[in-house]
């Protein structure tokens, strides 16, 4: 769940600052976060979280 936020977080950030950058309009922003809602809300939501979980440990178990 942690991971989950601190994404959502995250790419809230970018789109806020891409938005005041002027690289991309308000328009295709509402069409990027609508599409990532109802892409969460289908049977592919499952397999995206375990990729990203599996990122997450991946980077996670890198030593520095």
């Amino acid at each position: 769940m942690v991971i989950s936020v601190s994404v959502a977080l995250m790419l809230a950030i970018v789109l806020v600052v891409l938005i005041r950058g002027g690289n991309i309009k308000p328009g295709p922003a509402i069409v990027a976060i609508l599409f990532g809602f109802f892409l969460a809300s289908t049977g592919m939501a499952p397999s995206i979280n375990r990729f990203l979980t599996s990122i997450a440990d991946s980077i996670d178990s890198i030593k520095f």
